[in-house]
């Protein structure tokens, strides 16, 4: 009878275990494995634009600041056909696009503001104290966003097809057409290794983008001095993995990427979360 209870016990025991942990967030624990690649464009200007329009919102992140919030201008609102031969055309444009004309000088503007953003700065958009001399977007071919040459092509694509104007960017390079030579598959970049610090893992998810951190400026979400405080670790745990089970009080759901549980790898969301639970509290002048 006591060997019957024992066993009893260690099944309930067992149990109770198995059910906890199938109720835990499932965070990656581990780098990615190989596997199939992403969607590839057509290899055609319509493939071109379509995969831009996915980089604009994914990978590349454009949409985390060209946004109707007003940290950069909104890409997606204006009329660009308009806009851009305006900026090619202002006496602050320190480019090199300016010798050239029509659709061809709009798509070395669009890929030039993505490789070197400091070189024309729209007014009222640059580095805070740079007088709109210094941009603070970050170079898109590098980390953390890190854009291939043939995923910036895409992105122009979008842009120049958004504005109306044709299509000018090159297929990519490394394309492979089918027989019928109406598709092509691109190379999948390998995935980034995982951020080994905090203020890696930081910039890695773009995070002062939207936060103020370092002096960044960003108003988009919360300031996270406050927010070790306020919310404790697992409260900060699910706003990074589930922004949108409660949004912080004069904020708006959906800005947040919505990803990061599965885009982040669990040593990297553990050195944010001690980070931002580590930050001192401004101290406010008596």
């Amino acid at each position: 009878m006591t060997l019957i209870r024992c066993v009893a016990f260690g099944v309930a025991v067992l149990s109770a275990f198995t059910l906890f942990s199938n109720i835990l967030p499932q965070v990656r624990t581990n780098p990615p494995q190989d596997g199939a690649p992403p969607a590839a464009p057509s290899a055609d200007g319509a493939g071109m634009v379509a995969w831009g329009q996915a980089l604009f919102s994914g990978k590349g992140s454009c949409n985390l600041c060209h946004n109707p919030l007003g940290r950069a201008p909104d890409l997606l609102a204006l009329d660009l056909a308009k806009v851009l031969p305006q900026r090619l055309a202002d006496s602050r444009y320190a480019g090199k696009a300016r010798g050239l004309a029509g659709p061809v000088a709009i798509e070395a503007y669009l890929r030039e503001s993505m490789l070197a953003p400091s070189a024309y700065v729209v007014a009222g958009f640059g580095r805070r104290g740079s007088n709109d001399a210094l941009s603070p977007m970050p170079r898109i071919d590098a980390p953390p966003i890190s854009l291939s040459a043939d995923e910036i092509d895409a992105v122009v694509a979008f842009l120049q097809d958004r504005a109306g104007i044709p299509v000018t960017v090159r297929l990519p390079a490394k394309a492979e057409r089918t027989a019928g030579g109406n598709t092509a598959q691109a190379a999948a970049a390998p995935e980034s290794p995982p951020a080994e610090t905090a203020q890696a893992a930081l910039q890695k998810f773009l995070c002062p983008a939207c936060h103020d951190l370092a002096g960044s400026g960003a108003t988009i979400g919360p300031k996270l001095e406050t927010a070790g405080k306020r919310l404790g670790r697992a409260g900060l745990r699910e706003a990074i993995l589930e922004p949108n089970a409660r949004v912080a009080p004069g904020y708006v759901a959906n800005v947040m990427p919505q990803d990061f549980a599965r885009r982040m790898r669990v040593s990297e969301l553990e050195l944010i979360l001690d980070h931002v639970l580590g930050l001192a509290e401004p101290v406010r002048p008596p």
